[in-house]
């Protein structure tokens, strides 16, 4: 098991911002990964064996994420702020996130899963199919439409001629 708590310490920030990408609240994707690894720890000796850990892996939390959309109701719904939240300007680059984000989520759930997984998760195209299940022509389709999608965004327009 000494592997497994390596792979989790190694891949646990990863996993939980794909998550958040995917949709979740910073909550609600440490829960989303946090049962994603359980399943994990209870099947290692396959994702152990899996010809691309990390493939085998987001097919997982991505199976999750859907799985937990599905349900009417969510359990504990996180607060947007905690009152003991530390002070400060935590304001830097919030207007560029919230534009990434709602770009984000203005693409189909599957778009919006192939950009995470090409952009965020470095999958290739092979692992994508693998972690999504489909050929890697659907792929390729779903990652075209979602930057060509992205592109004409009018909300990240601003983006683009600041860099």
């Amino acid at each position: 098991m000494d592997d497994f708590s390596e792979y989790v310490t190694a891949r646990w920030p990863t996993l939980v911002r794909a998550a958040v990408l995917l949709g979740c609240t910073p909550p609600e994707a440490e829960d989303l990964v946090q049962t994603t690894l359980e399943r994990c720890l209870l099947k290692w000796h396959r994702v152990r064996a899996a010809e691309d850990r990390d493939a085998y892996v987001h097919r997982i939390l991505v199976n999750c994420f859907r799985s937990s959309r599905r349900r009417r109701w969510r359990g504990e719904l996180p607060s947007d702020s905690l009152p003991e939240s530390a002070g400060g300007d935590q304001t830097a680059g919030v207007d560029d996130t919230d534009a990434v984000m709602r770009a984000l989520d203005r693409l189909p759930d599957d778009q919006r899963t192939a950009v995470v997984l090409r952009y965020y998760a470095h999958l290739n195209e092979q692992q994508m199919a693998s972690a999504l299940g489909v050929a890697a022509g659907t792929v390729k389709s779903r990652l075209s439409r979602a930057v060509k999608a992205l592109a004409q965004d009018p909300h990240l327009a601003e983006l683009r001629e600041t860099r």
